[in-house]
């Protein structure tokens, strides 16, 4: 292994797996505690507001983090570049968290703006970066994303252990500052490895050089974006089935599964440390193994077919406990939710740094921050669609709400794996 590889990756990698790992700190620290903040009485430090009004914040929030990305992304490609979107994204961010460290009901919502519009930045570009770091035909570029992703989670699982406690037990303020400070370590990190992402700059600056030579796509640019197009709406039922963790996922671990082990008692929030937990487990595994697949591996379409199947079978395999929980009015055992967050992880694994990679991959080079954006915009709808889904917890057997979960992820699948050579054919020039 040379200096210039970070674990037989470009050594950029670890600059922006820090970045991300660190934007995410901040991202979930602060989300630990953003409705829980607002439903808290104003005696408390809270803002006093119901249920509904705080969800309807919250909801608009989360969304519109992800819709962001899509001008996130043109910015990058048009006007600035994608280091310098990242940077900027990270500084608006940072500034964010740290306006919502005050106690005042006008810096807390333009923290929140201020947190949408950098995350719009920094979100999509940074993911553009480290595809750019592979070239099309590198085979490593699956196993960089699984490795990169394994950051995001490392972020993810971290944030709330440190601003959750800080908020819930000193000071609301202090977990919001908190997560700031934690965007101002990415950032610091992000300029002094400046020297190691010099090759996206030059590469960014080709594609400017001849970006006026060829103002129109070509055929074979315009099929790889109806491609990405295709997968995105494939993308779209998958977060709907996987983003009901935190939905109906989580009113069945509440109210029909037993929330204790060994004689050891645990509430029922606790199942959603399960999925960061089993990422940083099989992140370095799928890594390791895209690697060793080489050439041999599965072609991008296959895994995000795999992906849609393997979050079908989890539901599927829950469907049985469903049934007997509601009938017998008995909690069925924590293993069942268990297995369902271990398959989903796999099909989480398959699809989304593949996704991210493939995305990368096949856009034409001068728009690969716009169409990032469109790939997030899919995390987003899929979001909205999780919580349509959830709705009907109430209102029709959970066995059948997750049966339908299953046939319909499966079926998606199933669709994609019968379009995948196609999807080959299409994308050829890219040995896709």
């Amino acid at each position: 292994m040379s200096s210039q590889d970070w674990f037989g990756h470009p050594r950029g990698l670890s600059v922006l797996f820090f970045t991300e790992m660190w934007e995410r700190f901040s991202y979930y620290g602060m989300r630990a505690i953003l409705i829980l903040y607002m439903v808290a009485p104003v005696t408390s430090g809270g803002l006093g507001y119901s249920t509904v009004r705080a969800a309807s914040v919250y909801g608009w929030y989360t969304m519109l983090v992800y819709a962001m990305a899509i001008p996130g992304g043109f910015v990058a490609d048009r006007l600035i570049g994608y280091y310098r979107a990242v940077l900027l994204g990270g500084i608006v961010i940072a500034c964010g968290h740290f306006t919502m460290a005050f106690h005042s009901t006008s810096l807390f919502f333009l923290g929140l703006g201020l947190i949408i519009i950098g995350t719009g930045l920094l979100k999509p570009n940074v993911s553009s970066m480290v595809g750019s770091l592979y070239s099309a035909d590198d085979p490593r570029r699956d196993s960089g994303f699984s490795v990169f992703y394994m950051g995001i989670n490392i972020g993810a699982g971290a944030a709330p252990l440190v601003c959750g406690w800080l908020g819930q037990r000193v000071d609301w303020h202090y977990g919001f500052a908190a997560a700031g400070f934690g965007m101002v370590i990415g950032l610091v990190q992000y300029v002094l490895g400046r020297r190691w992402l010099e090759a996206i700059r030059v590469q960014r600056q080709a594609i400017e050089t001849h970006a006026e030579e060829r103002k129109s796509f070509t055929a074979d640019e315009w099929k790889r974006v109806i491609v990405i197009l295709v997968l995105f709406l494939f993308a779209i039922l998958f977060w709907g089935a996987f983003e009901q963790s935190g939905s109906s996922l989580t009113l069945f671990a509440d109210r029909y599964t037993s929330l204790s082990l060994f004689g050891w008692s645990f509430p029922s929030s606790w199942f959603q440390v399960e999925q960061p937990v089993f990422v940083l487990i099989l992140a370095p595994t799928f890594a390791w193994l895209w690697l060793r697949l080489g050439s041999r591996q599965p072609s991008s379409a296959m895994k995000f077919a795999l992906g849609l199947i393997l979050v079908g079978l989890g539901y599927l395999w829950i469907v049985p406990a469903a049934a007997s929980a509601q009938q017998t009015g008995v909690r069925v055992s924590p293993i069942w939710l268990t297995v369902l967050y271990l398959v989903h992880t796999f099909g989480e694994m398959c699809l989304s740094p593949v996704g991210l990679s493939i995305v990368t991959k096949l856009s034409p080079k001068r728009i690969v921050g716009l169409m990032m954006g469109v790939w997030f915009l899919g995390t987003s709808f899929g979001s909205k669609l999780a919580g349509w889904a959830a709705s009907f917890f109430d209102l029709i057997p959970v066995s059948r709400l997750f049966l339908v979960n299953a046939l319909t992820t499966i079926i998606a699948g199933a669709i994609l794996l019968m379009l995948a050579r196609g999807i080959t054919r299409l994308t050829q020039p890219a040995r896709e």
